[in-house]
C-alpha cells in the first residue's frame, strides 16, 4: 500500500462507502493520514462502578452477571437489559435497538464498557455503552481519536481504515520540511508524527504531533504568501513623482496626526520606486484613512496616470466621490461617479471618458468591473472596506491595467499576528492615531429594564439638534421569531413613529430597500431632516454624518466586538460628545463579559485581539474571501506562538533561497503549490 492507494481498494469500502468517503475529501491513504482528528477521548483510565464521575464518558471493567433479556416494545424499538458486576457493585446496562448484544455478551465473561454512567441513589446505570472483551481491546484503554464524520461513515471505521493505513503509508508520506528546519525546531520525525496525531499514547504525543503539522502547515503558508508577494512586486510598475506631496499637502485644511504621514510616505515611496505597490492601510474607525487614499490619488493623476477607487455600497461611493471631489477640484482634478443604478446614458458617458482618459479620478462600485469599463492609462487601484471584496474582484480591477500600484483600505482592525498571514503577501501600514479634537465614545450596555431611561436620553440627544441611529439585528421578523424578544427594523420603526416618538422624525434604512429608497433614506438623515435612523448594519460601513451622536443597538449579543465597533465609529465624527449603548438581555455571564469589553476600550486592536479569543478567527478569514487557501491543522485562534515561529523560519529560508530552487526546498515548493492551487492566487 502507497499514499497514493484508493480508498476503494479496502476490504469493506463498496461504492456507496467510497462516495461517502469522498464527501469528507477522502480518495486515497494519504488523504485518511491527513484527515486528522477533530479531538479525542480519553479512555486510558478504568474505573470501578463505584468510583466512577456520573455523566462524563467512562471506562469500566465488569463482568457480565445475567443473560440479556430482550423485549420488543413496538415497532422501530427493541431493547435488551443485562447486569454487570465488580468487586464494587452492579451496573444495569440498556441497550435501544441493538438486538447483537443478546449473543455478544457472554454470562461470565469480563469486558470494557465506556459511557455515561448515571445513579439514581445506590443504582447505578449506562445507556448504550460501547464494550469489548477485556483481553481483546482496541477502542478502550487508550487515547481515542474522534474524527470529523458524514452520513455513512462512522466514528470505528476511520480508526479501523486509518489503523491499515498507518503502517506502510506513515514513512511514504510527502514532508515539506527540509531536514535541519525540522531537527532546529525539535520536531520528530514525519512518520511518528502521523503515528502520534492518530493513536497516542499520551496528551504529550498529541501536543508534539500537532505542533509539527502546525509549523509545517504555517511554514508553507508564510513562504507561499511571501512568493505571492514578490511575484506582484517582480516587474516594473508606473512611477510616480513623490516630490509633489507639499503640493497635496497644502491643500488640506487640517494637521494630519503622524501616522497619516508616515502611511502616505510609505505609498509615496512604493508609488515612485518603479516596482507595484501591494499596501494595506489599516487604521480605526475615524483614523483618516481617506486622506491617504486621496494622497496617493493625488501623486497618481498629477503623475499622467488614472486612479480607480472602488467601494463596497453605494452610499459609501458617493461620499467618497464627493469628498474627494471638494478637496482635488480646486488643483483640477476631477473624481468621476460610476454606480450600478446610474442611467444607462450616464454610465456610457463614464465608460467614454475613462477610455479616453478625459477623466482622471473614478469612483465606484462593483460596477468598475463591467466589462465595458476600460481605462486609457490605470496606474492606481485602491479598494476601501477591504473586508467586503474577495480578493477576485480586487484583482479584476487591477486587471484593467499594467500592472497598476494597488492601496487596499481597512477598517476592520486585525491583530498584527493575524494580518500576517491574511494580508502577508501585502505590506502593511498601521494608522493608530486618531485626528486630534476626537472625543472617545461614551459606551454602556443596558439591559431591556431600563429602555424608558434610554428613551429619554434619545429625546433629549435631539432637542439638544443632535441625531441618532437605532440598529437592530433583522429587517423584519419570520413565523418562528414572532414571540422573540428579536427587534426588527421595520415594525421597531412603525412602533417608535407611532407610539415613543410621535412628534419626532424616524427614518428606515435596510438592505432590501431599493437602491434609490436607501440613497433617500440616507440623503434625508446626513442633511438634519431625519432624528432617528433605525436601520440595519447597512450603517456600519462608510456613513458619516457629524451631527449624529447617539448609537443603540439593539440584541447587541448577536454581533461580534469588531462589528460592535464599527457601528460605534459611526457617531463620534463631530465635534459633541457622543455615546454608544449596548442594548441587551442575555443572561450568560461570558456574552455579559465580552459586551462589557467594548465599555471598557476604544482601541480597535484590542478589541480585535478579545474577538479573536473569544470568537476565533473565522471573521477575519471571511475578511479575506477567496485569497486565502484552508488549512487543516493551525488554528489561528491558539497558535499564534508557533505562527510567528513559522513566520521567521520562512522568512530566514527565503534569504537563503529566495525562489525556492534548491533540491532541499523543492518538496516545500511543492507543498506551497498544493496549498495554493485551490485559489485564485495559484502560485503555478
Amino acid at each position: 500500500m502507497t499514499p497514493n492507494t484508493p480508498l476503494s481498494e479496502f476490504s469493506g469500502i463498496g461504492p456507496a462507502r467510497a462516495r461517502a468517503l469522498r464527501r469528507l475529501g477522502l480518495a486515497t491513504a494519504g488523504d485518511l493520514l491527513n484527515h486528522f482528528p477533530r479531538d479525542y477521548e480519553d479512555r486510558t483510565r478504568i474505573y470501578s462502578i463505584a468510583e466512577a464521575p456520573e455523566d462524563l464518558p467512562v471506562c469500566i471493567s465488569a463482568v457480565v452477571a445475567e443473560i440479556p433479556r430482550a423485549a420488543h416494545i413496538r415497532r422501530g424499538l427493541d431493547i435488551v437489559r443485562t447486569r454487570v458486576v465488580d468487586n464494587s457493585r452492579e451496573l444495569q446496562l440498556t441497550f435501544f435497538n441493538q438486538s447483537y448484544v443478546r449473543g455478544a455478551l457472554e454470562v461470565g465473561g469480563e469486558y470494557i464498557f465506556y459511557g455515561r454512567l448515571e445513579r439514581e441513589g445506590k443504582r447505578a446505570r449506562m445507556v448504550n455503552p460501547l464494550f469489548e472483551r477485556a483481553d481483546r481491546t482496541r477502542f478502550t484503554g487508550r487515547i481515542m481519536p474522534r474524527y470529523r464524520l458524514t452520513a455513512g461513515i462512522s466514528n470505528h471505521l476511520l480508526v479501523g481504515l486509518v489503523e491499515r493505513a498507518l503502517p506502510d503509508c506513515a514513512g511514504a508520506m510527502p514532508s515539506v520540511l527540509p531536514e535541519k528546519l525540522r531537527h532546529a525546531h525539535g520536531l520528530p520525525p514525519l512518520d511518528i508524527c502521523y503515528e502520534r496525531i492518530h493513536f497516542p499514547k499520551t496528551q504529550e504525543d498529541v501536543a508534539s504531533a500537532r505542533r509539527s503539522f502546525i509549523f509545517e502547515e504555517l511554514l508553507t503558508l508564510a513562504a507561499g504568501m511571501t512568493l505571492l508577494r514578490k511575484r506582484r512586486c517582480s516587474g516594473s510598475g508606473p512611477v510616480f513623482r513623490a516630490e509633489a506631496l507639499p503640493d497635496f499637502y497644502r491643500l488640506l485644511p487640517f494637521l494630519l496626526t503622524g501616522a497619516q504621514r508616515r502611511a502616505i510616505t510609505e505609498a509615496a515611496l512604493d508609488m515612485a520606486s518603479g516596482r507595484p505597490m501591494n499596501r494595506l492601510v489599516q487604521g480605526d474607525v475615524g483614523s483618516g484613512k481617506t486622506v491617504v487614499a486621496a494622497a496617493c490619488a493625488f501623486l497618481c493623476v498629477k503623475s499622467g496616470w488614472q486612479c480607480a477607487m472602488m467601494a463596497p455600497t453605494e452610499l459609501l461611493a458617493r461620499q467618497h466621490a464627493d469628498t474627494l471631489n471638494g478637496l482635488l477640484a480646486p488643483v483640477g482634478v476631477t473624481v468621476g461617479l460610476l454606480t450600478g443604478s446610474q442611467k444607462a446614458s450616464e454610465k456610457k458617458k463614464r465608460y467614454a471618458e475613462l477610455k479616453a482618459g478625459s477623466l482622471p479620478f473614478v469612483v465606484g462600485t462593483h460596477a468598475l468591473l463591467s466589462q465595458g469599463v476600460a481605462f486609457a492609462r490605470l496606474g492606481l487601484v485602491i479598494t476601501d472596506e477591504q473586508h467586503r471584496f474577495g480578493v477576485d474582484q480586487r484583482s479584476a480591477l487591477a486587471a484593467k491595467g499594467e500592472h497598476p500600484h494597488l492601496l487596499v483600505m481597512s477598517a476592520t482592525p486585525i491583530p498584527r499576528t493575524l494580518a500576517l498571514m491574511i494580508y502577508g503577501d501585502l505590506d502593511l501600514s498601521v494608522i493608530d492615531e486618531l485626528p486630534p479634537g476626537r472625543k472617545p465614545v461614551n459606551t454602556v450596555l443596558i439591559r431591556e429594564s431600563k429602555r424608558r431611561r434610554m428613551y429619554g436620553f434619545v429625546r433629549e440627544q435631539v432637542c439638544a439638534g443632535r441625531q441618532a441611529y437605532i440598529v437592530c439585528p433583522t429587517v423584519e421578523r419570520g413565523e418562528a421569531e414572532r414571540e422573540s424578544p428579536l427587534h426588527s427594523a421595520t415594525e421597531y420603526a412603525e412602533i417608535l413613529q407611532r407610539e415613543v416618538f410621535p412628534d419626532l422624525r424616524v427614518g428606515l434604512v435596510h438592505g432590501r430597500m431599493k437602491p434609490g429608497e436607501k440613497q433617500a433614506a440616507m440623503a434625508a438623515f446626513v442633511s438634519g431632516r431625519t432624528d432617528i435612523l433605525v436601520a440595519t448594519t447597512v450603517v456600519e460601513v462608510g456613513v458619516d454624518v457629524p451631527n449624529a451622536t447617539l448609537m443603540i443597538v439593539e440584541n447587541a449579543e448577536r454581533y461580534g466586538l469588531s462589528q460592535l465597533h464599527q457601528l460605534r465609529g459611526r457617531v463620534g465624527r463631530g465635534s459633541w460628545q457622543s455615546w454608544c449603548i449596548l442594548v441587551s438581555d442575555a443572561r450568560n455571564p461570558d456574552t455579559r463579559a465580552r459586551l462589557k469589553v467594548l465599555t471598557e476600550t476604544t482601541d480597535g486592536f484590542r478589541i480585535a485581539e478579545e474577538d479573536l479569543k473569544l470568537r476565533g478567527p473565522g471573521d477575519f478569514f471571511g475578511a479575506r474571501q477567496h485569497g486565502l487557501p484552508t488549512l487543516k491543522a493551525a488554528d489561528l485562534n491558539t497558535d499564534t506562538q508557533v505562527l510567528a515561529e513559522a513566520h521567521r523560519a520562512a522568512h530566514i529560508l527565503l534569504e537563503e533561497d529566495p525562489g525556492l530552487v534548491w533540491p532541499e526546498h523543492q518538496p516545500l515548493r511543492e507543498g506551497v503549490r498544493r496549498l495554493f492551487e485551490q485559489n485564485q492566487d495559484s502560485l503555478n
